[in-house]
């Protein structure tokens, strides 16, 4: 008898065994379309802020977006909970140094291409910060899209201490 049990046991294992690799093989199948998505966020990042001193409650968050649509696709807006008001920023030349300015009318990614969001580049600019950002907080970000849905990231906060842009806000300016 005890050998007909280790049997029985044995079959029942080997049947949990690949009833458990079939549903691993169908859930990941189903949870990840990340690929054939219309656009794909890697490499999210937000700059730690200052715990005093002016530029302290603003900061940006960088990334790299993939189309992977036959269509243009724009990034139009993004909003998080931890600033009051984010935008979509360029950075160019004005009087010898780099100033940064709202992207009017959005960041235009082409057709089956990539755009990177980067430091002393293009950028989404989180201002009027709820709370300061250390390094390894979280980020958590909702990107809107024309000509695709709306795609959310969570952005670790690293250190940086780069680029050296100008930030502008009310009439002031100030390093960060």
């Amino acid at each position: 008898m005890r050998r007909k049990s280790s049997g029985w046991l044995a079959s029942l294992l080997a049947l949990a065994v690949a009833g458990g690799v079939a549903a691993c093989g169908s859930q990941s199948q189903a949870e990840s379309p990340a690929e054939e998505s219309a656009v794909v966020i890697t490499d999210a990042w937000v700059k730690a802020t200052a715990d005093t001193g002016q530029g302290a409650n603003m900061t940006g968050a960088f990334m790299r977006l993939r189309n992977n649509t036959d269509s243009e696709v724009t990034l139009t807006s993004a909003t998080t909970d931890v600033a009051g008001m984010v935008e979509i920023h360029e950075t160019v030349p004005s009087e010898g140094s780099m100033v940064m300015r709202k992207k009017e009318g959005g960041l235009p990614v082409p057709p089956n291409g990539t755009v990177n969001l980067k430091p002393g580049g293009d950028h989404i600019m989180l201002m009027k910060l709820k709370r300061q950002l250390a390094p390894g907080d979280e980020v958590t970000l909702t990107l809107e899209l024309s000509g695709a849905e709306p795609v959310t990231v969570t952005a670790p906060v690293k250190e940086f201490t780069g680029a050296d842009e100008t930030y502008h806000e009310h009439g002031k300016s100030s390093g960060n």
